[in-house]
């Protein structure tokens, strides 16, 4: 198993569920003001191992304040993805929408399916409490494979009023139309509100 992170070695590694002892796969959600600290610092812990130096502290912002989906062996974490809501607006049509970030498995546990678990709680998370999904990947494939759709028009990131193309972004974004979203074109201009970091 890849050794945990430095800043977190010394720390045990506590389950979602203080007291609660499982001895299967599980799979859970739950807000971040609803996780205790232990789970965050098992979420951090597996960032950290499954991207290595390229995960940054605005990586990490960006996954809090929403919800997350986590899929556990035991009191493990091997598995997350992180739902936070944002206004996407498709050719300036506003629409509440999921936007998932924080999508990780660990090394050891990958090709298990433990990804397709995780994604599949994401995908009833975003019918039941949003518009619309979306998200920025530079995997299509895999998500296409779950139903999520290659957002094929131009992207841009909104400041206040001012429309900035991100040109570099056109392909990578895929959305998860249903419900009010349903039979949006695809084709249409899309932006997100700026933020710290990827906007996308």
């Amino acid at each position: 198993m890849t050794p945990a992170h430095p800043l977190f070695a010394d720390l045990p590694r506590i389950g979602c569920r203080p007291g609660q002892t499982v001895f299967m796969i599980t799979v859970a959600r739950f807000t971040t003001p609803g996780a205790s600290i232990e789970c965050l610092v098992q979420i951090r812990e597996l960032f950290f191992t499954a991207f290595d130096e390229t995960f940054t502290e605005q990586d990490w912002e960006h996954v809090l304040g929403g919800w997350h989906v986590v899929v556990s062996d035991g009191d493990v974490i091997v598995a997350h993805a992180a739902v936070v809501e944002r206004v996407l607006e498709v050719a300036g049509r506003p629409f509440r929408a999921g936007y998932v970030e924080g999508v990780a498995t660990h090394p050891a546990r990958q090709r298990e399916g433990l990804g397709s678990q995780t994604m599949d709680e994401v995908g009833q998370l975003l019918l039941s409490e949003f518009e619309m999904g979306a998200l920025a990947t530079g995997v299509e494939g895999f998500y296409e494979g779950l139903g999520w759709k290659r957002w094929l028009g131009p992207t841009y990131v909104r400041y206040g009023s001012d429309l900035v193309r991100t040109e570099e972004e056109d392909g990578g974004v895929m959305v998860l139309p249903f419900g009010p979203s349903e039979g949006i074109d695809l084709s249409s201009p899309l932006s997100c509100p700026s933020r710290s970091g990827d906007d996308w």
